[in-house]
C-alpha cells in the first residue's frame, strides 16, 4: 500500500461520530465563523469581480453561490472558497514551522457535499476530515521555509475533503489526492513583499483544483500512486521525508485551531489585544504617543513584522495593511478595534494612521520565540511625548486554543459581519441549522445561503 492510499483509507473510514462533544461544538463553530467571513466580504470590490466572471462563464446549476445563483461545483468552490478568505478573518492552525486556515476547505466540501445531495452529517465529517489532512500535514510536513506557501498541503486536505463528501471509494480518494497534490505546489511568494490579491486567492484556487480532481478520479482518471513517497514526488522535491500513520489518526486537531478576534492576520492577534489594554490605561492619549515598541516571536516578525518576508511600511491595499505589523498596530491604538471597516481605502491611507506606523518598531525575542505556538507572546511598550511609559503584555487572546471560541461570542462576531446582507429572521434560523446540521440535509444550509442579500 502507498501512503497515499494509507491516507485514502483514513478518508473513507472517518466518521464525526466519533468525535468528542467538544469536538463537535466546535466544528460548528467554524462552520458559523467561515460563514460568516464569507458573507461579510460579498461587497468586496475583487469577489464583485470575481462573481461577475462566475456569472459570464455560467455552467451546469450542480452547486450554490453564497449570494444566490448556482454554477458548477468547482467554480463553486472557487467563488466560496474566496469570499471566506478575502476579509482575512477565518480560523488558523499553527504548527511550529507553518501556519494555515482549516476553514479554508469548506468551500470546496460545501460544493461536494452539495452535488452529491450529501446529508449535513456527511458534511461535517468531510470537513473535519479535511482539517485534520491539512494540520497533520502542517505538522509532519512544513513548506514555508522551503519557498513553497501553505495551500501546497491544502491541495491534500480539500481534496480529502471533497472525496469524502463524494462518497468515493478509497481508490477513487487516493487518486483524487494524487491529482491535486502532485499539480498545486504553490510558490511562498503569494505572502512576500508586495502583497496581491492572490494572497486571498490562493486558496480559492486549490479549492476549485481539489474538487475538479475528485470528480476526475470519480470517472476512472488516476493519479501518481507514489505522490508522497516516489522518485521526484513530494517527499523527494519539496517536504524532505517525513512519517505519519493515518491509521492512528483521530478528528479532534478541530479542538487545536483557533479563530480570530481581531481582523488581521493571525500571528497579531495578542499584539493587538496588548494594544487594546494599552488604549485602557488611564493617561493613554494616541496623538501623544511618540514611540511604540513591541517583542514578538520569531514568525510574527518574519511574516507580518517585516523580518525575512520583507518591509511592511509601504501599505497602500487591504493586502498590504492586513499583513503589516505596524499599520495594524497604529489602527488599534488609534481606533480601538480592527474591523473590516478599518480596511476602507481612505482609512488604510490616513494621515494619522500613516504617521504613528512609522514610529513602531518591532523586535523579535528568542525567549518569546521558545513559547510558540504553544503562546503568542507579546510584549507593547508606548512613550508618551510627556515621557509616560505604558506596558501591556499577552501570551494569547480570546479565541486560541487556551480560551476557545465558545458558541455565544461567535454569534456576535456572526451578527456583526452578516448583519448588513441579512435579516435577523435568517440569522436566527441558520444558526439553528448549524446547531442541529448533523440531523438535517445539506440542503438546508445552501437554501439560506443563497437568501443573503448581494
Amino acid at each position: 500500500m502507498t501512503e497515499i492510499q494509507d491516507l485514502a483509507e483514513f478518508v473513507v473510514a472517518a466518521d464525526s461520530a466519533t468525535m468528542s462533544e467538544h469536538a463537535v461544538k466546535q466544528l460548528k463553530i467554524r462552520v458559523m465563523d467561515t460563514i460568516a467571513v464569507a458573507i461579510g466580504a460579498l461587497n468586496a470590490e475583487p469577489l464583485v469581480a470575481i462573481r461577475e466572471l462566475v456569472d459570464e462563464q455560467g455552467g451546469a446549476e450542480q452547486a450554490t453561490l453564497i449570494g444566490g445563483g448556482r454554477t458548477t461545483a468547482e467554480k463553486a468552490a472557487f467563488y466560496n472558497s474566496a469570499l471566506s478568505r478575502y476579509l482575512d478573518f477565518m480560523d488558523a492552525y499553527l504548527a511550529p514551522k507553518e501556519t494555515n486556515h482549516p476553514s479554508d476547505n469548506m468551500g470546496a466540501v460545501l460544493a461536494a457535499a452539495e452535488l452529491a445531495g450529501a446529508s449535513g452529517k456527511t458534511f461535517l465529517d468531510a470537513f473535519a476530515v479535511a482539517i485534520q489532512v491539512h494540520t497533520r500535514l502542517s505538522d509532519v510536513a512544513p513548506v514555508r521555509d522551503r519557498g513553497f506557501d501553505h495551500t501546497t498541503q491544502g491541495s491534500y486536505a480539500a481534496a480529502a475533503g471533497v472525496a469524502k463528501a463524494l462518497g468515493l471509494t478509497a481508490d477513487q480518494a487516493a487518486h483524487a489526492m494524487a491529482i491535486a497534490g502532485t499539480a498545486n505546489n504553490a510558490l511562498r511568494v503569494t505572502r512576500t513583499g508586495d502583497l496581491s490579491h492572490w494572497k486571498g486567492l490562493a486558496y480559492a484556487h486549490v479549492a476549485q483544483a481539489a474538487t475538479w480532481a475528485a470528480l476526475l478520479a470519480q470517472r476512472g482518471i488516476t493519479g501518481p500512486a507514489e505522490v508522497f513517497e516516489g522518485n521526484k514526488g513530494f517527499k523527494d522535491s519539496i517536504a524532505g521525508d517525513f512519517q505519519i500513520s493515518w491509521s492512528a489518526e483521530d478528528l479532534e486537531k478541530v479542538t487545536e485551531t483557533i479563530i480570530k478576534k481581531h481582523n488581521a492576520e493571525i500571528h497579531s492577534q495578542s499584539a493587538l489585544e496588548a494594544a487594546q489594554d494599552m488604549r485602557a490605561q488611564h493617561d493613554f492619549d494616541p496623538t501623544a504617543i511618540a514611540s511604540v515598541k513591541l517583542k514578538t516571536f520569531d514568525v510574527a516578525w518574519n511574516i507580518i513584522g517585516g523580518g525575512e518576508e520583507g518591509d511592511k511600511r509601504t501599505i497602500r491595499t487591504k493586502e498590504e495593511a492586513d499583513h503589516s505589523l505596524p499599520w495594524m498596530l497604529a489602527c488599534v491604538l488609534l481606533d480601538g478595534e480592527l474591523t473590516p471597516a478599518q480596511y476602507s481605502p481612505e482609512r488604510i491611507v490616513a494621515d494619522d494612521v500613516q504617521s504613528l506606523m512609522t514610529k513602531v518598531e518591532i523586535a523579535e525575542d528568542p525567549e518569546f520565540s521558545a513559547q510558540f505556538p504553544q503562546h503568542m507572546p507579546a510584549e507593547l511598550t508606548v512613550t508618551l511625548q510627556d515621557g509616560t511609559v505604558l506596558n501591556a503584555e499577552k501570551r494569547s487572546y480570546p479565541g486560541f486554543h487556551d480560551d476557545p471560541m465558545n458558541w455565544q461570542d461567535e454569534r456576535a462576531k456572526f451578527d456583526a459581519l452578516v448583519s448588513p446582507f441579512t435579516t435577523e429572521d435568517w440569522r436566527d434560523h441558520m444558526v439553528e441549522v448549524i446547531y442541529d446540521l448533523d440531523n438535517r440535509p445539506i440542503a438546508d444550509l445552501t437554501e439560506l445561503l443563497a437568501q443573503v442579500n448581494r
